[in-house]
C-alpha cells in the first residue's frame, strides 16, 4: 500500500501547493481589503487531510475488497461533504455580512481537489 500512496503523494502534494500558491496570489491581489473568516492555509490543510484520509481508506478497501472500491469512493465523498458543512458552521453562524468570498475561497479548492481525487480514484478502480 505504501507504493500507490507514495505515488499519490508525489503528484498530490505539488498539485495542492500549486493551487495554494495560485489562490494565495489571487487573494493578495484582488481581495486585499476583504476580511476572511478562515485563513487560506486552514482551508487547504482541511482539504489536504480530508483528501489524503479518503484516499488512504480507498486504498485499504481496494486492496481488501476491490469490487467495493467504487462504493467506498462515493461514501468518502459523502463523508467529506458532511465534514465540509461541519467545518463551515462557525462561519455560517458568525455575523459576517458577506459570506461569498469565504464560500468561494473554500469551495473552489474543494472542487479542484475533488476533481483530482476522482481522476486518481477512477484510475485505481479501473486496475481491477
Amino acid at each position: 500500500m505504501t507504493g500507490p500512496f507514495l505515488n499519490f503523494l508525489k503528484i498530490f502534494l505539488p498539485f495542492a501547493l500549486l493551487l495554494f500558491g495560485i489562490q494565495y496570489t489571487i487573494t493578495l491581489q484582488l481581495f486585499v481589503t476583504t476580511p476572511f473568516y478562515y485563513s487560506l492555509w486552514s482551508v487547504y490543510v482541511f482539504h489536504f487531510i480530508a483528501t489524503v484520509a479518503s484516499y488512504l481508506f480507498l486504498l485499504f478497501v481496494h486492496k481488501s475488497f476491490p469490487d467495493k472500491a467504487g462504493y467506498t469512493f462515493m461514501g468518502t465523498g459523502v463523508l467529506k461533504m458532511m465534514a465540509c458543512v461541519i467545518f463551515l458552521i462557525p462561519m455560517i453562524q458568525s455575523d459576517i455580512v458577506n459570506r461569498v468570498p469565504d464560500v468561494g475561497a473554500f469551495f473552489i479548492p474543494y472542487f479542484l481537489f475533488l476533481l483530482f481525487e476522482t481522476m486518481v480514484a477512477v484510475r485505481l478502480i479501473n486496475k481491477v
